[in-house]
């Protein structure tokens, strides 16, 4: 597990292409979460996410400050601020996401397709029981909603190449 784990974080920190396309967790995370979700509000995005409104809030400055995301007023209460993934983030998180998965696919490369759903299979139940035995029996919501697809253990196998 250490090493699959050391394996995983070299994962993140790079792809393959020109630029390696290496992107902070959890920049990759919140960023992927508004491209999933749509733009919302700080408390709904830490709550989807599993931390506290301060952590997002921090995570989320130097992205509004590189223009990955942008904050707007709440339609319905113009007090309210919502956080919203930008042209311009959205371009940087298919680069990532692209670069990972070309990636996963050259590391897949020799494995049947059977072998690449079986192993994305196995990963997902696994995260899965890890996520419930973390969070408890109230946990109803599937690891496979928060992992992105190009993660370890995501509900995607990698691409066939």
């Amino acid at each position: 597990m250490a090493v699959f784990a050391r394996r995983a974080e070299q994962t993140r920190l790079g792809g393959v292409g020109q630029v390696r396309n290496s992107m902070d967790r959890a920049a990759y995370l919140l960023l992927n979460r508004l491209d999933l979700e749509g733009p919302m509000g700080v408390k709904a995005l830490a709550a989807g996410m599993g931390i506290d409104s301060s952590t997002v809030t921090r995570q989320v400055a130097p992205l509004v400050d590189t223009g990955l995301v942008k904050r707007t007023s709440h339609p319905e209460d113009g007090r309210a601020v919502v956080l919203e993934l930008s042209a311009r983030g959205l371009s940087r998180l298919e680069e990532v996401r692209s670069s990972r998965r070309e990636l996963m696919s050259q590391v897949t490369d020799g494995w049947t397709e059977e072998e690449r759903e079986s192993f994305c299979a196995l990963l997902t139940r696994f995260n899965s029981a890890l996520s419930a035995r973390q969070s408890g029996p109230a946990s109803a919501e599937p690891v496979a909603h928060r992992v992105p697809v190009d993660e370890p253990g995501g509900t995607e196998p990698p691409p066939a190449s």
